[in-house]
């Protein structure tokens, strides 16, 4: 598990449009605490630290310990909304961890021993069908990354779910297929797919219109009604 974070943050006194602002023009972000069978709990954090906690990459899967006044929350980041022009945080929300809880997440991949791999040193390319699994864990045991192994894999060859063994107190949320995380292509196959203006290769165990790469752009329209939400 990624190490604990910690964040300050003060109660947040009023809620509504009109209070959100002010506080983002001082350089606060409102947020939430929420989950627990608690009461939310509305605060505003500073907007620096939020960011900069942000850019080390393993934010929305640590554990973040929120502290307010004497008190300590033990959280895990849930949603930050961003600006959909200057994707400044407009809003964070964080759940309440509950002591034996399991909870769902998304978890990034790594692939190991890529030196080992026939078909890579042959000249295939590694086509990732999915860079995050999506894990049910013990809230007080959440993995950083999952390493997957690709020693002896031969252009041709799929990595299934099945084939990984996922650390203890984890288990896939997806249980009703065995999806396809990577598989092992020749250059050539994948040029040829780039080349019929596919947007990625759909593998076994995919979904219809599920791809190896999906871009998706930013709805101005959507965030907004967000912040409004959220406000």
């Amino acid at each position: 598990m990624s190490d604990a974070l910690t964040l300050p943050a003060e109660t947040r006194e009023r809620a509504g449009k009109g209070a959100s602002r002010a506080l983002r023009r001082e350089g606060r972000v409102p947020a939430v605490i929420y989950g627990g069978k608690e009461e939310p709990t509305p605060i505003h954090i500073e907007e620096k630290e939020l960011v900069r906690q942000l850019m080390t990459g393993h934010f929305m899967n640590s554990i973040v310990e929120i502290t307010l006044g004497g008190d300590s929350f033990r959280c895990l980041p849930k949603d930050v909304s961003l600006h959909p022009v200057s994707d400044r945080p407009i809003h964070a929300d964080f759940l309440r961890m509950v002591k034996g809880a399991k909870i769902e997440v998304d978890v990034p991949v790594v692939f190991i021993n890529e030196e080992a791999s026939p078909g890579l040193k042959k000249g295939g390319v590694l086509n990732v069908v999915r860079h995050e699994l999506q894990l049910v864990c013990d809230n007080d045991k959440i993995p950083s990354e999952i390493e997957i192994d690709v020693t002896g894999k031969e252009v041709g060859d799929s990595i299934h779910i099945s084939e990984l063994t996922l650390p203890a107190g984890s288990a896939s949320a997806i249980t009703d297929r065995d999806f396809t995380i990577a598989t092992l292509v020749a250059p050539s196959a994948l040029k040829k797919s780039e080349d019929e203006g596919g947007d990625g290769q759909t593998g076994e165990g995919m979904e219809a219109g599920e791809t190896a790469a999906t871009e998706q752009g930013p709805d101005a329209d959507a965030a907004q009604e967000q912040e409004d939400k959220s406000e």
